[in-house]
Formats: structure tokens, sequence, C-alpha cells
């Protein structure tokens, strides 16, 4: 089989592997297809946490004999017991199936090549690093938690052509458009966890939750060192609120962490800079030994300005509406240069969507 064909088995995989995006966080996203006699024969995904990974559903879900078959996984398969699922590679191998083609190798240090390396023991053929990028993309966050220990930051910033995010201090602005809101939505499903400080919660009072699309709700990260946070906040009250973390200094007395535990919400004391901001690096790495593997960071300008001058994000997504505010907020603030590159741009009905990548 040539390198096109296995490049259109690799792309279905992606494609196979997207709809189990927000699902199946710790895990990789994975797709696979089985291919025999030149034709797709059966097709899995991971589609949930805890439940069979791509490859174990692609081969249950046929009947035909696997004896000669191709299998193309977006991920080197697993091959580890210690987790809530078999390992894929004695299944494959017992299967019949006489080749495996991945698009990257695991770096799961429980994995890390030792998948392909039992494979290629067993006499199966096994290809890897076909659509390595589209695969790099496809798995950006696992790969940053994994090998980084740090979950994949991205700012979302909605705001004006003049780049203000509102018309005064304390005073909610709607900025874009309805198409803009549902892409957010959307986006919340998919994340791990949204982000925003305490200023935000007590002027806007958002929900933080996932609204007109289908999805999970984000855990809600809010950043308060003084846990001065409005105790009536919607996002703290709601049937959703054990879902509510609370990130604030070490310093703060018991009694006003426990009012805020006693209904469910969590609170995280944590170290903070003499400035009483959050170390947001000690921030990043307690979030990623807690499974969150990315973070969808929506506000307000203190939090946008400490990202991004601390450059403790992956990308930057402005969602700018055809608007001149003339005066107001500033989207953030920053005192030197940072380039970035431009990833893709579209429009999102009225609004320009523009996505950025930091230079790596």
């Amino acid at each position: 089989m040539n390198q096109n064909n296995d490049e259109k088995f690799l792309r279905r995989c992606f494609e196979l592997a997207r709809r189990g995006a927000g699902c199946v966080s710790p895990n990789p996203l994975v797709g696979s297809v089985i291919i025999k006699d030149g034709r797709i024969i059966s097709e899995g995904l991971h589609e949930k946490f805890g439940e069979p990974h791509a490859e174990a559903n692609a081969i249950k879900r046929t009947s035909e004999n696997l004896e000669g078959a191709a299998i193309y996984c977006s991920l080197e398969p697993c091959s580890h017991t210690d987790k809530k699922t078999p390992p894929c590679v004695p299944l494959i191998i017992e299967s019949g199936i006489k080749k495996v083609v991945v698009s990257n190798l695991d770096p799961n240090p429980k994995v890390a090549g030792r998948g392909i390396e039992q494979l290629r023991n067993a006499g199966v053929e096994a290809v890897v690093g076909i659509c390595e990028e589209e695969g790099n993309e496809l798995n950006r966050f696992y790969f940053k938690s994994v090998s980084k220990k740090l979950p994949y930051v991205t700012v979302k910033i909605a705001q004006t052509m003049d780049r203000k995010i509102a018309e005064a201090e304390n005073r909610r602005t709607q900025i874009t458009g309805s198409e803009s809101a549902e892409f957010v939505h959307k986006q919340r499903s998919i994340y791990d966890a949204v982000l925003v400080g305490k200023r935000t919660v007590n002027t806007d009072n958002p929900q933080l939750n996932v609204r007109n699309v289908n999805g999970r709700n984000p855990v809600r990260i809010i950043l308060d060192g003084s846990l001065n946070v409005n105790p009536s906040a919607v996002c703290l009250n709601d049937e959703n609120r054990t879902n509510s973390w609370i990130f604030c200094s070490d310093k703060i007395d018991n009694g006003k962490v426990d009012a805020l535990t006693n209904k469910g919400v969590k609170v995280f004391r944590i170290e903070v800079g003499s400035n009483g901001r959050i170390d947001l690096r000690l921030l990043l790495s307690k979030l990623n030994d807690l499974n969150i593997q990315s973070v969808f960071v929506e506000g307000g300008k203190e939090i946008f300005s400490q990202f991004i001058s601390e450059s403790l994000f992956d990308e930057l997504i402005i969602l700018q509406a055809p608007i001149i505010l003339g005066k107001g907020v500033d989207a953030f603030d920053m005192d030197f240069r940072l380039q970035l590159k431009l990833f893709s741009a579209e429009k999102i009905g009225e609004d320009q969507k523009l996505v950025y990548r930091k230079i790596l």
C-alpha cells in the first residue's frame, strides 16, 4: 500500500479521534481503522475516558477474519497494564493483523515506543511518522501535558478594533456577536478548564458553562488571591458548583475558605508573589497534577496581561468585533515585544477570529 493511501486512512483516523474531544482527557484523542484488501472493514475511536481504546473498538466491531489485515492508528497503541483498560498491543497481535501504521509515538514514558517494539518483536510490520504534524496538532493538549508537565493554555480575548474589552472598569460590555458566543461555548466543551479572575466573576457574574452546543461543562477556575469573590456568584451556587475551583493565597484564613467549601466549591491555597498575584507557573503545574491538560483563559485584563507578559500561553485567540469604542479598558498591558505566528484567520458572523501561536 502506498503512502498516499496511508495518509488517507490516517486522516480518517484523525476525523474519528476528534469525536472524542472533551470526553477522553486525560487520555489522548485516538481513532483507528482496519483495512483489508484495500478497503475499510472496521473503525473505532476512544469515546470516553475509562472505556475501551480505539484499536479495541475497531477490532471488536468487525466479524471479518483479520488475518493479514492492516490497522491504522492516530497514536502508538498502548502496551502497559496499569490503567483502566487492557493494553491494545496484545489484542492486535492475537487478532492476526500483520501491519500497523501510526502517526505519532506516544510520549507517555509508560509507552514511548514500547508498543511498536512489541509489535515488531511479534512479527508485525510497524510504520511510524506518517502525517506526524497533523497528529501533533490533534493531540497538542496531551503532548504538552505529558512532555512539559504543564497544560496547554489558550488565551481568548473578545475585543473591539481598537483593542478594548469593556467600556469601563467593572462594567459588563457585550463586544462580539452570537456566532462568536457559539464558538466560545464549543471551545469550553473541548477544554478541561476555563479560567477567569475574581474581577470577571464579580463584574459579569458569568456561568462559565456550555450552552446551546453539545458537550461537557469544563472545570471553572477562578484566580482570587485575597478570596474576595462574591459568594453569591452564579458559578459558586449552581448545580455544577463542585466543578468550581478557586485558587487563593496560602495565607487566607480558614473561615473564608470554609464558607465556600461548605457549599461544595473547591478552594486551593497556593503561593502568591510580592505583588499579590498568584504564581501562574506554579498554578499550571498544580493543574497538570490534577489532570487538567488544557486551559481556556477568558479574562479579564489583569489575567490576560499576566499570562501574556509571562509568556505562559500556547495559543492566542482574538475575536474582534467591527466596533471602535474610542475609550475603555485595553485588552492587556505589556511592555516588551512578543513575536507570534498567525495560525488561522476566518470570519465568524460579523466578527473576525484570529488564532495565533507562539513561535517555539
